[in-house]
């Protein structure tokens, strides 16, 4: 008769057994989930979710291509190049909402290209142009505003991410100088070069200190009406007056495109100081409330 031992024998082949089926179950979901990963990524994805993004691309294409105008000094056609995209990112972001493209990929991409097209670019096109007769301090006032046009898009994403809690009211307005008119204000030293204004010392210190200014105008808490609020569209007497105030403008842009781009820029920056004076009394009422 055998003694019996104080705990059951070690069974090694029923343990394997044991071991060999908790991997084989670890591979197969493995396995299965590799399979669920290719199988998603053969999918198709409808063109209208491509559109917006290949429009998006486009434009920093293009504001990148001004760069490149602007080293070789060819302004003038680097100036058009980042009206262009100016006018890409106005559009890319309807078109999507009108053809139900919008997605989260294409709101990082807009973003991104913002940031090149009215940070990176427009600050290397004046800084080419004017800015470094100043040398290391036209440099940093280049280096200024595009970082603050960087932190002015940070803030309007989390802003749209919290759009929930803001007013309706609030929500036709910006917060701080929106990057795209702040490229194109940019260049009002290149325009005004183009009508004759000389490139001196004086003028090179002066646009460092407009540079400034404007970096400083998009991380402020200035109101800026937002033109995107008309989305409810016009009144039928007004469409008429409204699509020829359009073609007049477009046909003195084509004519007269440094004159029209400089006086665009001395309209907006003399808007500025309504729209904040529309803002204060429109939330004077509402607290009236």
């Amino acid at each position: 008769m055998k003694p019996s031992l104080p705990f059951p024998p070690f069974d090694g082949d029923k343990k394997a057994g044991r071991l060999r089926r908790f991997d084989a179950d670890n591979v197969f979901a493995q396995t299965g989930q590799e399979g669920e990963a290719q199988e998603k990524q053969r999918k198709f994805i409808s063109f209208r979710f491509l559109l917006p993004n290949i429009i998006t691309v486009v434009a920093i294409i293009s504001g990148l291509s001004g760069v490149r105008m602007a080293i070789e000094n060819r302004f003038e056609p680097a100036v058009i190049c980042l009206l262009l995209a100016a006018f890409l990112d106005g559009i890319d972001g309807r078109i999507a909402r009108a053809i139900r493209g919008t997605s989260r990929f294409g709101e990082q991409l807009d973003s991104l290209a913002d940031a090149i097209n009215f940070g990176a670019v427009p600050a290397l096109v004046v800084y080419i142009y004017i800015l470094d007769a100043m040398g290391r301090f036209g440099w940093l006032a280049a280096l200024i505003y595009s970082t603050a046009c960087c932190l002015r898009l940070a803030r309007f994403n989390v802003m749209i991410d919290n759009s929930n809690s803001t007013p309706k009211w609030q929500q036709n307005y910006f917060v701080g100088l929106p990057s795209p008119a702040g490229g194109c204000l940019l260049l009002l030293p290149v325009c005004l070069g183009f009508l004759g204004m000389p490139q001196t010392n004086a003028a090179a210190l002066f646009f460092c200190f407009y540079t400034i200014f404007l970096a400083l105008l998009m991380v402020c808490n200035l109101p800026v009406w937002n033109g995107k609020a008309i989305r409810g569209g016009l009144r039928r007497d007004i469409v008429i007056p409204a699509l020829f105030f359009v073609v007049i403008y477009l046909i003195l842009l084509v004519s007269y495109m440094w004159e029209t781009l400089a006086v665009t820029c001395f309209i907006y920056l003399a808007f500025l100081p309504l729209s904040a004076y529309s803002y204060y009394r429109l939330s004077k009422k509402q607290a009236g409330r």
